[in-house]
C-alpha cells in the first residue's frame, strides 16, 4: 500500500464492551500509523473490553463518552463489529445520533462486520451500496441498501467490509476515503 499522509485528521472509533478485538485494534493503528489521532468514543467512561474469538479480550482506554463527544470534531468514524458491541451501539439513542450526524455532515464512516447495524438505525443506508457479516444481508437490503458479498465496498465515502480477515483492504480503503474527505465524494466497488 502506498502511504498516504493522514498528519491533521481526526478519527473516532465508536465501541463498547464486546467490540470484535482486531477489528478495533487493527484499524486504530493502521490509523494512527498514517498520522491520524484517534479516539475511542463509548458508551461509559474509563475502558471497554474486547471480545477475540470465543472470549473476553483486552481492555482499550475511553477518551470520551459518546454523551460528550461531537461529531464536527472528527474527521470520520470507524464502527468495529462484534455482536455484543454493534446490539449495544444500534440501541443507544446517542450513538445513533452520533453516527447520523457524522453521516449527514457527508463524513467518512468505516463499517466492518456487524457494526453495519448502527448504519441502518441511523438511517444512512437506503439506496446505498454495502458488505457486512452475511446475517446482516436481510436488514440492510430491508433498510434499502443494496448488499454484495465483496471484502470491501466503498459508496460516496461510506466503507464496509464483511469480517477481520478483509482488515487488510478494509484498512486501505478507509484510510485512502479520510484523505479524500472533503473532496469529490465517489462510488467505488474495489
Amino acid at each position: 500500500m502506498k502511504h498516504i499522509s493522514l498528519k491533521g485528521k481526526n478519527v473516532a472509533i465508536l465501541a463498547t464492551d464486546g467490540f470484535e478485538q482486531s477489528e478495533l485494534l487493527e484499524p486504530r493503528q493502521a490509523l494512527q500509523s498514517a498520522g491520524a489521532i484517534v479516539k475511542i468514543i463509548s458508551l461509559s467512561p474509563n475502558s471497554i473490553r474486547g471480545w477475540k474469538k470465543s472470549h473476553w479480550g483486552q481492555y482499550v482506554g475511553v477518551d470520551a463518552t459518546v454523551e460528550n463527544a461531537r461529531a464536527s470534531d472528527f474527521d470520520a468514524i470507524v464502527l468495529p463489529g462484534g455482536v455484543m458491541n454493534s446490539d449495544k451501539l444500534r440501541m443507544s439513542e446517542h450513538a445513533v445520533a452520533f453516527v447520523r450526524e457524522m453521516g449527514d455532515a457527508g463524513k467518512t464512516i468505516a463499517a466492518i462486520c456487524h457494526g453495519a447495524w448502527a448504519l441502518i438505525n441511523a438511517d444512512l443506508v437506503n439506496g446505498r451500496t454495502l458488505t457486512s457479516w452475511p446475517s446482516l444481508e436481510a436488514d440492510l437490503t430491508n433498510a434499502g441498501a443494496k448488499w454484495i458479498d465483496q471484502e470491501v465496498v466503498v459508496d460516496s465515502g461510506l466503507v464496509t467490509s464483511r469480517k477481520p480477515s478483509d482488515l487488510p483492504a478494509f484498512n486501505a480503503k478507509m484510510i485512502e476515503q479520510i484523505a479524500v474527505s472533503g473532496k469529490l465524494a465517489r462510488r467505488d466497488v474495489a
